[in-house]
């Protein structure tokens, strides 16, 4: 058995014992063993899961206001350095000791395994969609989402059950058959073709930007609507290519999106709950990883690898 702590055992009365099932490195659903008795909310065999976040100072206007995810004292489930100089390890282990806090409720409907990367993949393109008031919103709005793969497959999932007209933008031609047979997305943009690009000018209210490769926004802001919103939760090692004049000539908006504080996070899982939406993965057992991270390398993964931390359990 092993346990990574947080703080000093003092203090470990509001902290909860996860026997951990499904994991990657910071997704990660188990079930409650035991809670400390300054504990809410939980209860042992409760279905729980942790995120990427593991401890926020709880002091600042952006913990108060439950965005701890901008919190400048944020602590990460897997490794970082923790305050007491402790290392994370995520869920790379059998058990893990949580901040009751940092857990949220893993929906009774929903698999175990398939709704662990919800709790990254998952709260990192639900934000920004509700940021711009695409959860509830009485009018359909069309949607691009650039990049089909474990973000965007979430994402158009997401954006279907709220009702609206998705368009998924990408390089790869053989994602278009995934994006409409299996995802239901309702149209195709292949972003290297000129002619799918200049026809889509101008006809998407949104667009989310899942690509963690270099690429210019300059042509993907181009298929948005006058007052249209780029959000951005990819992250390229190298800089954007951010051209102003499909900003200025089109009144455009680019925002960033981190993740989610903890009541989105659990808002998201209910969500998730309510429509059945879970990511598309492939179960991998420990001694597979290696093996799991080549084919990762090479693309080949439809579209998340979940490790099989409990040895066969489908809670």
């Amino acid at each position: 058995m092993i346990l990574f702590h947080f703080y000093q055992l003092n203090q470990l009365t509001r902290y909860i014992y996860i026997h951990i099932i499904f994991a990657t490195r910071h997704e990660i659903t188990g079930i409650i063993t035991k809670v400390g008795s300054n504990v809410k909310n939980f209860k042992v065999g409760d279905r729980a899961a942790v995120g990427c976040l593991a401890a926020a100072c709880m002091e600042c206007e952006f913990c108060k206001d439950s965005q701890e995810n901008y919190c400048d004292k944020i602590q990460f489930t897997y490794n970082g350095i923790f305050w007491d100089g402790s290392i994370t390890y995520g869920g790379y282990s059998e058990m893990l000791v949580a901040d009751y806090r940092f857990v949220v409720h893993v929906p009774e409907n929903i698999a175990m395994d398939a709704a662990a990367p919800l709790l990254c993949a998952g709260i990192t393109v639900f934000c920004p969609m509700k940021d711009n008031n695409l959860i509830d919103s009485p009018a359909k709005k069309r949607i691009g989402i650039v990049g089909l793969g474990g973000l965007g497959h979430v994402a158009v999932k997401f954006g279907k059950a709220f009702g609206h007209h998705v368009t998924v933008i990408s390089t790869s031609p053989s994602k278009e058959k995934e994006a409409k047979e299996l995802l239901g997305a309702d149209e195709f943009i292949l972003s290297t073709n000129a002619m799918q690009m200049q026809a889509g000018k101008r006809t998407l209210d949104f667009i989310l930007d899942t690509v963690s490769a270099k690429h210019s926004l300059g042509p993907i802001l181009e298929l948005l609507k006058v007052n249209g919103t780029l959000s951005v939760v990819g992250a390229p090692e190298a800089p954007f290519e951010l051209p102003s004049f499909p900003l200025i000539f089109g009144k455009r908006s680019v925002k960033g999106s981190m993740t989610g504080g903890m009541r989105e996070t659990q808002e998201m899982m209910n969500v998730c709950g309510k429509y059945n939406i879970t990511c598309n993965i492939e179960v991998i057992k420990p001694d597979q990883i290696n093996e799991a991270l080549d084919r990762l390398a090479r693309n080949d993964v439809r579209y998340r690898f979940v490790i099989d931390i409990a040895g066969g359990a489908r809670e």
